[in-house]
């Protein structure tokens, strides 16, 4: 048991805490930022990201990954809150997690293996613009003291790590934001700051249940709020974990992980909060600051609770600037560069599907729609892909008849071209399909081979198919007509 806890929880004590602490202060204002978006108070944003952060530590399958309040989820709530209201919301977000528990449970985590490389790269590169774009409004309109800051920032996250000794002892995140907060307060420097963005609350979160009419009008309401928020809240936790796996060499769960949002929504809902998922850029800031474990997310969300509730007077003294520095540098380090590099190097498909990704999700801001994009151009470019590889050859028998060699797969893309491979005008008494090194996939590859055999019985030519393996005889028994006396007539018939 010990071993066990020292593996998962304590392996990476220093480099925890450290990371929770910079992720803790750069989650405040983002909270606050998406509840504005969704309508509501700037608490329910920050007790959200408490207690997602607290209950995925836990529960989640992915070790090192921040989970809170995000935009994603916040753009879908917005209609919801301003037609029904507050606990309407809260009453979704348990449903919502309802949702996500039974998702992970049947392991519907496994349909990771459908998103291609290109689109976890699309995805990654339209985030990072996403979240430097989202830095703009700070920079905009305001005096050359937020430019010498950010400047500041970043030259201190950059710069820092580079001085021996001292550079290793301390995220240079936190550095940035601890310095420059102490420099804006020591020179009272007329700067926006996290006490702007909206009022922290000054009391713990209690549990509630959701005011709402336990009743079939009410579910008609939530429902299809409930399973989007799932749905996408999923998407974007995957891919995140995904990059968060790569970033740290290791696997992670993903049906478990499923299965922890569920219950980490279902706290939140409770405690009277938002729904929220995973979140790359602070899942990003954790990992390059030293985190790696469990306590780093732990230490996030109770730090967070900490700081807002208790220490709210200071916190709300941080700069703008200087978290702005520290999300540039996440964008910077999110950003895949190599992928401009590979342009000229990957096959055109590839680079047309990352391309096309991060164009749907920088146009519409929903990385769900993304996503969906890129995974459908994958699977089209794989089919056409697969579909060219095919090649039917014949020859002469002894006997004056001719045999068909087919070897490739037959499926929708590839129908066509192996229906014209035949020469139905040859006169010949009878001729032999081998499909010994052939698949046929669909009923679309079936209903050409019932073309192709149709066609020479009604020129009068005798067809013997032999080859099929296993899986192909299974669909000809099941859907093919070309057995049926009747078939020859029908087809002439057309």
């Amino acid at each position: 048991m010990i071993p066990k806890l020292k593996q998962t929880w304590f392996f990476n004590v220093k480099g925890d805490v450290l990371a929770g602490l910079v992720v803790a202060l750069a989650l405040i204002p983002e909270a606050i930022a998406f509840s504005i978006i969704a309508g509501v108070d700037p608490k329910i944003g920050l007790y959200a990201s408490f207690s997602m952060a607290v209950v995925i530590a836990f529960a989640g399958g992915r070790p090192g990954m921040i989970s809170a309040a995000t935009g994603a989820m916040a753009l879908l709530m917005v209609t919801l809150v301003k037609e029904h209201g507050l606990q309407y919301l809260l009453a979704a977000t348990l449903l919502c997690g309802l949702f996500q528990i039974v998702i992970g449970y049947l392991k519907l985590g496994q349909l990771m293996r459908f998103v291609s490389r290109s689109v976890v790269t699309g995805f990654v590169n339209a985030l990072a613009i996403l979240i430097f774009m989202a830095q703009l409004p700070e920079l905009t309109n305001v005096t050359w003291h937020v430019y010498a800051m950010t400047l500041a920032g970043l030259g201190i996250i950059y710069l820092l790590p580079l001085v021996p000794r001292i550079g290793k002892l301390l995220p240079s995140p936190l550095v940035c934001i601890v310095g420059l907060t102490i420099v804006a307060m020591m020179f009272n420097i007329d700067v926006r700051t996290v006490g702007d963005m909206g009022e922290l609350p000054d009391t713990l979160p209690v549990f509630l249940w959701p005011d709402v009419p336990l009743n079939l009008e009410t579910l008609a309401i939530i429902f299809p709020y409930s399973l989007s928020l799932a749905v996408v809240g999923l998407l974007e936790s995957m891919m995140t974990a995904t990059i968060v796996d790569d970033l740290t060499d290791t696997k992670s769960d993903k049906n478990r992980e499923c299965k922890g949002q569920g219950l980490a929504n279902i706290a939140t809902g409770l405690l009277g909060g938002m729904a929220g998922c995973a979140m790359i850029g602070q899942s990003v800031i954790n990992v390059k600051s030293g985190g790696r474990g469990r306590l780093s997310t732990l230490v996030a969300g109770v730090v967070l609770l900490i700081l807002v509730v208790f220490l709210g007077p200071w916190v709300s003294q941080i700069p703008m600037a200087a978290l702005v520095a520290v999300m540039i540098m996440v964008s910077i380090g999110t950003f895949s560069w190599a992928s401009i590099r590979d342009l000229r190097t990957l096959p055109k498909s590839s680079s047309l599907v990352m391309i096309a990704t991060v164009a749907v999700v920088v146009y519409s801001h929903n990385l769900a729609w993304g996503v969906l994009v890129g995974v459908l151009l994958s699977a089209l470019f794989f089919a056409n892909k697969v579909g060219q590889i095919l090649y039917i050859g014949s020859e002469k028998t002894t006997d004056g008849n001719r045999e068909y060699q087919v070897v490739g797969q037959v499926f929708f893309t590839s129908a066509e071209q192996f229906v014209a491979a035949f020469d139905f005008k040859e006169v010949l008494d009878k001729v032999r399909i081998d499909l010994s090194r052939a698949h046929f996939w669909d009923i679309t590859a079936i209903s050409a081979l019932d073309k192709v055999v149709l066609t020479f019985k009604r020129e009068g030519t005798e067809v013997e198919i032999i080859g099929l393996n296993e899986a192909s005889a299974t669909l000809v028994d099941r859907f093919a007509v070309h057995n049926d006396p009747q078939a020859v007539e029908k087809l002439m018939g057309h």
